[in-house]
């Protein structure tokens, strides 16, 4: 699977709406509002790099309001609880 991380920048009037119309779009796991410099961030996750085309460009670019889109690839996914695992191979449990 691949993983992008979208930032997308609304218009202020928008934001709740806009979100909502992203958070139903095939391919979107989460939407996010955020402070920064960007108002909105969406977690895509699809099978193949075409695929993002098709979700970011052609669905996400187009949701009346959407101003403008970056997009972040994820190359590798770290969380907390892989690194508690990992650091725990070998120990004793409680």
């Amino acid at each position: 699977m691949i993983t992008a991380i979208v930032s997308i920048i609304v218009r202020s009037d928008s934001i709740p709406e806009v979100a909502r119309a992203v958070a139903g779009l095939d391919g979107v796991q989460t939407v996010y509002s955020v402070t920064g410099d960007v108002d909105l961030v969406a977690i895509v996750t699809v099978r193949r790099h075409d695929e993002l085309a098709r979700v970011i460009a052609d669905a996400i670019g187009k949701v009346d309001g959407v101003l403008d889109t970056s997009t972040n690839i994820a190359f590798e996914t770290y969380s907390a609880q892989d690194l508690g695992e990992g650091f725990s191979l070998g120990e004793p449990e409680d």
